[in-house]
């Protein structure tokens, strides 16, 4: 098995790279330089039509979407645990959660930082006031179930749910109201998996310095 991650820095690609170090499998990372346009070079665009990352070279074929990227990997990887058994209690939870973070919140990422460049910008205000309604939603449900005895969003465990999960919480850190405030049982368990030692080296490998643990 061989990978090639084509990322930027705290982009989607984030929950990716810090997958491949939790399951401590070789792959070579290549910056993709998106604040100079580089994810619209022909050549990257040859390997994603989309011109975003990540794009994750899987045994010589360009793969995308980060969170179908996060399922095959825990496919590919089964040993590493970061999803529950086909036909385990937990992983119909498991699927839900990926599904939600893909499909409700994700978007509302996007609608929330390129709403004045996604679409018409005269609309720009009611589309990110939507998107911020729709974000603080999803920050109250993710305390709510973490509210309820829950260490990790399914199974009672660490998978590639939560990587998604503290990657998307991470975007709000400028936001009005951050995920670290107002939501204490989120903002407790963001703590706890920002101390993991994978997490740590991903910030440290892709130059982020912002919204880390204090210790660290």
């Amino acid at each position: 098995m061989s990978y090639v991650l084509y990322y930027s820095p705290g982009a989607a690609s984030m929950a990716v790279h810090w997958m491949l170090l939790e399951i401590g499998v070789p792959f070579e990372a290549r910056l993709v330089d998106i604040d100079t346009g580089q994810q619209h070079d022909p050549e990257y665009l040859r390997l994603n039509p989309a011109g975003r990352v990540p794009t994750l070279i899987v045994d010589g074929e360009p793969r995308h979407e980060s969170a179908a990227l996060l399922m095959l990997l825990a496919e590919r990887h089964a040993d590493a645990g970061l999803a529950p058994a086909p036909g385990s209690a937990a992983r119909a939870e498991w699927l839900e959660w990926m599904i939600y973070l893909a499909n409700t919140l994700l978007p509302a990422m996007r609608d929330w930082f390129y709403a004045g460049s996604d679409g018409d910008p005269a609309g720009a205000q009611a589309v990110r006031a939507l998107a911020r309604r729709r974000i603080e939603h999803a920050c109250a449900r993710l305390d709510t179930h973490l509210a309820d005895g829950h260490a990790y969003l399914a199974g009672g465990k660490l998978s590639t749910a939560d990587l998604l999960a503290l990657v998307l919480m991470r975007w709000t850190r400028n936001m009005p109201r951050p995920a670290t405030e107002g939501w204490p049982h989120l903002a407790s368990y963001i703590r706890r998996l920002r101390a993991r030692r994978a997490f740590i080296e991903v910030n440290e490998r892709e130059k982020l310095t912002e919204w880390r643990n204090d210790d660290q």
